[in-house]
């Protein structure tokens, strides 16, 4: 959270920003006179600077020169009730980053602020660049989230991952399911062996068999020479089938072969591969239900289902869309090379109140677009898409579940109303407080409430 020093020799103008900015969700300083706010910055420097100009012993423009020469990237703002011609080009002059007229208009004040500190994090930024200290980009074949939900399945990776038990993962589709698989792989006896995955919606029946086997030179028209299929392929390591569910009766049957005898024969040959290979399968299709239609072999599911670790959709862990969110926005910005920091409140805002039918796959998209469309270093809310700027779901009846609570029914269409006059006032806080017939800090509490805010 940034930083933000108030210097007013005024008690009551300290009391009322420090209001208004942490409202706007900043840890707030306070100083009295230029000498405090120098020793305040020398020990623990802000991200931004509220400035009055006119204070008895130093001024703000004097404080702003000892300041500049303490650090220069540090943004000032100054505060004035004489908003001359003269004195804005003056303050400019002089490097501050802005300057503001009292009485203040709350939004353009919370606008500068947010401004600065967007320039002091791209300036430290910049820096690290420079001397070589910028942190290495997450990469995105890791897991990414802390909620209760995603320990549980680090904790079971933990328990599987140094056996060789076939490992059924179960979970929506776009949830994430392989890097679960690459997780199991990589911290296994194997993570030195190949990883091999194969995609069993992607693949046609009739080169299936091909595909998981090999084949002989001439074993079918157009097999000009010999194959190697993904089991050989993945000898000593690990195989990842995705969507197994897709896999025909008679592609089944032969897999349970190889997971009971450990050897297959290539199509068209006749000679016994064995292989050392640890299978780990992947789902989106309830296979209990599957076998009770005789779409799914009972044998072979259990044969799978030794050790099942099932991953949880996106809205029943959304505690974790901020971080996987961040995590996105910095592999974008990389390769379409931006300096784009963060999302704006209202943007991350957005986020959290959209329910992800397309789970981490689809705020990976999402993220990937705001990346291309944004102009600036924040992600604003007019850079994310119309379904998540506007959801049509407001106020349909079926937004009483069965089993929730009065209080809970009562919260959510609470989350429902504000989320709505937000949207209506473009996320002017002044405005829709006012509509509410709340005050800011009321309406800010609600926000954090209903994770409108992060």
């Amino acid at each position: 959270m940034a930083l933000v020093l108030v210097v007013d020799d005024e008690e009551s103008v300290c009391e009322f920003l420090t209001e208004v900015l942490e409202d706007a969700g900043y840890r707030v300083q306070t100083a009295r006179d230029g000498m405090q706010a120098l020793e305040l910055i020398s020990r623990n420097p802000p991200d931004a600077v509220l400035l009055d100009i006119r204070m008895p012993e130093l001024d703000g423009m004097q404080v702003m020169d000892r300041i500049q020469q303490q650090d220069n990237r540090l943004p000032v703002i100054l505060m004035t009730a004489f908003g001359t011609t003269e004195m804005a080009i003056q303050a400019m002059k002089a490097g501050a980053f802005d300057y503001i007229i009292k009485p203040f208009n709350l939004d353009e004040l919370v606008l500068t602020v947010k401004k600065a500190v967007t320039m002091r994090q791209l300036a430290m930024e910049v820096e690290a660049l420079r001397e070589g200290r910028t942190p290495e980009p997450l990469s995105m074949e890791t897991l990414i989230g802390q909620s209760p939900a995603m320990q549980v399945v680090y904790k079971n990776i933990g328990r599987v991952a140094a056996s060789n038990v076939t490992v059924l993962i179960q979970g929506e589709s776009g949830t994430g399911k392989e890097l679960v698989a690459r997780a199991i792989h990589n911290n296994s006896s194997r993570r030195d062996g190949p990883f091999i995955k194969i995609n069993c919606a992607a693949i046609p029946e009739n080169l299936m068999e091909s595909e998981l086997f090999g084949h002989e030179k001439g074993a079918f028209t157009g097999a000009g020479a010999r194959k190697p299929g993904k089991f050989e392929l993945a000898h000593r390591g690990t195989i990842f089938l995705d969507e197994i569910g897709e896999l025909s009766l008679a592609t089944q049957a032969k897999l349970l072969r190889v997971l009971q005898e450990k050897e297959f024969e290539r199509v068209g040959g006749t000679e016994s591969i064995r292989v050392d290979v640890r299978i780990l399968a992947a789902t989106n299709k309830d296979l209990e239900r599957c076998v009770q239609e005789g779409t799914f072999r009972e044998d072979l599911y259990f044969r799978l289902k030794v050790v099942t670790i099932w991953l949880p959709p996106l809205r029943e862990r959304m505690e974790d869309v901020p971080a996987l969110a961040r995590a996105f926005l910095q592999k974008y910005s990389r390769e379409q090379n931006k300096c784009i920091t963060d999302f704006s409140p209202e943007a991350m805002a957005l986020l959290m109140q959209y329910d992800w039918p397309g789970n981490v796959r689809e705020l990976r998209n999402v993220c990937e677009q705001a990346v291309v469309m944004t102009r600036g270093p924040v992600i604003l809310p007019e850079d994310l898409p119309h379904s998540l700027r506007f959801p049509q779901h407001e106020f349909k009846e079926d937004i009483i579940k069965p089993g929730m609570t009065l209080k809970e029914i009562v919260a959510d269409v609470e989350r429902r109303v504000i989320l709505k006059t937000l949207q209506e006032h473009n996320w002017n806080r002044t405005a829709t407080a006012r509509a509410l017939g709340l005050n800011r800090r009321s309406l800010y509490a609600k926000m954090k409430e209903h994770g409108l805010i992060s």
